[in-house]
């Protein structure tokens, strides 16, 4: 068989338009295509939690417009019947243990936290546990099986009784 080129192809059985060869070819492309797509966005998502750990291990301004957030997803969340909201996701990096207190509910967990995370307990401390919110921290990200992300939430419910 011969191409428009006069060049001559290997025949292909029962008239199909590519060998078994060429589609284990093109296989293998799409697959290094793919590869090197997610490649390209594991380092990205890299490259942004690194950015988000920058950032958020160092104090931030707390503004009103902040405050006044917190509040109307507070009220948000009451009105629909919920009893907590997350206030904060960040890497388990930003505790020194790298959130091992957190995920065994020791009760020094706080201790561990720096940056923002700490900043934001410290806020609870001292304004909103007086004011009977509670905090409570959660593993909320497990990659591969191991702690990824932390979340503070605040709560308003009753204390249970014994």
């Amino acid at each position: 068989m011969t191409n428009l080129n006069n060049q001559s192809e290997p025949a292909k059985p029962d008239g199909l338009f590519m060998t078994a060869e060429e589609l284990r070819e093109y296989a293998d492309k799409i697959d290094t295509a793919r590869a090197s797509t997610a490649f390209r966005d594991m380092r990205s998502a890299e490259d942004a939690r690194k950015e988000l750990m920058d950032k958020m291990s160092k104090p931030v301004t707390v503004t009103e417009q902040m405050r006044a957030n917190v509040l109307s997803r507070l009220k948000k969340a009451a009105s629909e019947g919920q009893t907590e909201i997350k206030v904060l996701q960040f890497p388990v990096e930003l505790c020194t243990d790298l959130g091992r207190a957190i995920n065994n509910n020791e009760p020094d967990w706080p201790e561990t936290l720096t940056g923002v995370p700490r900043q934001a307990y410290e806020a609870w401390r001292d304004r909103l546990k007086p004011a009977g919110y509670r905090l409570s921290a959660v593993i909320v990200e497990w990659p591969h099986g191991m702690p990824g992300d932390v979340g503070l939430f605040l709560g308003w419910s009753k204390p249970k009784e014994a």
